[in-house]
């Protein structure tokens, strides 16, 4: 089973407002635990995963809903986070993720430490912030049209999140410069095959409009689904997709093990 360091968080408030007077040492942590990677090109890998607490989009399938519906988090200091993960000595390789850890200034000094000590680390993230720090590998998931919380697809009922999230979900500036600056993967969470033209006509115009190379085997393909029960919904029609578009299919490691244990 996966190993928790995870901050204790039974007396911090979730508040932004939480925030330490100088937040730029300090990160927003949900969770801190060594399991291993469930997703892309490196699953299976063993990992130690630093989950921020946060987000800027709020798809109505996140996995991690108490890092962006509802945020719990404590604040914990770079150092004190470098410290947890060196605790964890077989690993080699950190995942920042979230939430969407890039909101975060913080973020930019945690993979500068991690980059010091040796670390691979990957940065799982949406896809619309851009910012220069160390990034062994950038595992961008744009948000598709189907992750937007319609009237009947929404968390909380009130519709409040449904037009800001479609208008924010793609930054083609940001996807840019991700692809430009990092080794990449494009992970994307499928539903069904009405997903597929949406996903050809964000890579045609990603590479119309950068020099980067993005390879038919640079997107994963992964079928959306929290639970073992969803995933066997959705996972052979999206392995389906993968082979009749070329792409890669990456599977969810960790809920087959783990079904939607938190900390995994």
């Amino acid at each position: 089973m996966p190993v928790s360091d995870s901050a204790d968080l039974g007396d911090v408030s979730a508040t932004p407002g939480n925030a330490p007077d100088d937040a730029t040492d300090s990160l927003p942590i949900n969770e801190l635990f060594y399991s291993l990677q469930g997703e892309g090109t490196l699953a299976g890998v063993p990992s130690v995963f630093v989950r921020t607490s946060g987000c800027n989009l709020r798809c109505w399938f996140c996995d991690s809903y108490h890092t962006s519906w509802e945020p719990t988090h404590a604040w914990l200091g770079v150092d004190d986070i470098v410290d947890r993960i060196e605790s964890h000595e077989a690993a080699d390789h950190v995942v920042l993720t979230g939430g969407e850890p890039m909101i975060h200034d913080a973020s930019v000094a945690l993979l500068e430490a991690l980059d010091e000590r040796g670390y691979h680390a990957t940065v799982e993230t949406n896809g619309t912030i851009y910012r220069d720090a160390p990034i062994d590998l950038a595992s961008i998931s744009p948000k598709l049209a189907s992750s937007t919380p319609t009237a009947d697809r929404d968390p909380k009922g009130d519709g409040e999140w449904a037009d800001r999230h479609e208008d924010d979900r793609i930054d083609l500036d940001a996807l840019t410069g991700l692809v430009e600056a990092y080794d990449v993967q494009l992970k994307f969470v499928v539903t069904d095959a009405d997903d597929l033209p949406e996903i050809r006509e964000l890579l045609a115009d990603l590479r119309g409009v950068t020099d980067a190379t993005i390879g038919d085997d640079d997107v994963l393909l992964m079928p959306e689904g929290a639970t073992r029960e969803r995933l066997a919904e959705t996972r052979n029609r999206v392995a389906d997709l993968a082979m009749e578009h070329g792409f890669r299919y990456t599977p969810r490691l960790h809920v087959d093990l783990w079904n939607d244990a938190p900390e995994t």
